[in-house]
């Protein structure tokens, strides 16, 4: 696994992927990553870029920029439909790459301009996907270390075979277990881990 090193401002939510200034390139992504390092071979001007929450979407749209010198529209699902036309109309004659970013993939988009919708479907598309075990791993014990708390050697582990394997859900319970433990004052032990995502009702989710 490799890491995308830039000075990224770090985003809400502990345990999102491009905490802090590195990107963690897995297969669950690294064929979106791969895409956008390409973009001088583009065949168009413009790529789409969609993803789950927390997935790194617009940690990746910023190492786009600084890469490409293009531009970035996040959220461009819910932007204003000739706002987007206009701009995919700017990047494809000025030849200034452009990566529209949404959660969806564009075909899903509830876009009502035809020409716009046409344009969607003619550019390339790449997906982040729910992170591997490899990534999922990775972010556990990150999200782990950056929270501070003290914690068990077999928790990351333990935890990984038993919760749901999304972004979401790792920043959600490393970040309860990190106020488990900061209101306790205890460090975070398997046992512990049990009793607070089952208190909160995270378990049981994989038998």
């Amino acid at each position: 696994m490799r890491q995308i090193s830039l000075p990224f401002e770090r985003p809400t939510g502990a345990g999102a992927q491009g905490t802090g200034d590195a990107f963690l390139v897995s297969d669950a992504n690294r064929i979106a990553v791969r895409h956008l390092e390409n973009w001088q071979h583009w065949p168009l001007a413009i790529s789409v870029l969609s993803g789950p929450p927390l997935s790194g979407r617009s940690t990746l749209g910023r190492h786009f920029v600084a890469m490409s010198g293009g531009a970035v529209i996040d959220d461009a699902q819910d932007r204003d439909e000739q706002m987007l036309f206009n701009a995919w109309n700017e990047a494809q004659t000025a030849r200034r790459p452009l990566l529209l970013i949404g959660r969806d993939a564009p075909e899903r988009w509830p876009i009502a301009l035809p020409d716009l919708r046409s344009r969607l479907a003619a550019a390339p598309h790449v997906a982040l996907e729910q992170p591997d075990e490899a990534l999922a791993q990775a972010l556990i014990e990150r999200s782990l270390a950056c929270a501070g708390a003290n914690y068990a050697a077999d928790l990351p582990d333990w935890l990984l075979r038993r919760i749901e394997r999304s972004y979401a859900t790792i920043a959600a319970v490393t970040r309860l277990l990190d106020e488990a433990a900061l209101s306790s004052g205890r460090k975070i032990s398997v046992a512990m881990a049990k009793e607070a995502l089952q208190g909160a009702g995270f378990l049981p989710i994989v038998p």
